[in-house]
């Protein structure tokens, strides 16, 4: 979690080059965000760094609406691929599948990356 603040810190710093951030709110209280920007040393490629949602409005279409505002932001400034991290555990299944039903892609997975049975699975999507 403490990378995560960090990252909208950083992103909520004026004329920040390297964070952007999204944020989802009903009714005057956040309830998800997404943090995203440009992959160093590439043309056109972003990382989507994290996403995250109240548990209260999972599955109301929060995440899909900070996805679609993010790839329409890169669309707009001629994103050329956005780049998802995540893990291979059972945990992580859901999250997968989110991305999966977003149209992203497995491009390639390091095995035991986070430890011995944990692989880092590196997904993309071309915009």
């Amino acid at each position: 979690m403490g990378v995560a603040i960090e990252l909208v810190e950083l992103a909520l710093q004026p004329n920040n080059p390297d964070y952007k951030i999204l944020v989802a709110d009903r009714d005057g209280t956040l309830v998800g965000y997404v943090c995203y920007g440009p992959t160093p040393m590439t043309e056109g490629t972003y990382d989507l760094y994290w996403i995250a949602s109240d548990p209260a409005v999972r599955g109301q279409g929060i995440g899909a609406s900070l996805i679609s505002g993010m790839e329409a932001d890169l669309r707009r400034i001629q994103a050329r691929i956005i780049r998802v991290e995540t893990s291979a555990t059972e945990a992580y299944g859901p999250t997968r599948g989110f991305y999966a039903s977003m149209k992203y892609t497995e491009e390639a997975r390091i095995r035991d990356f986070y430890k011995v049975g944990d692989d880092l699975i590196i997904l993309t999507k071309r915009v």
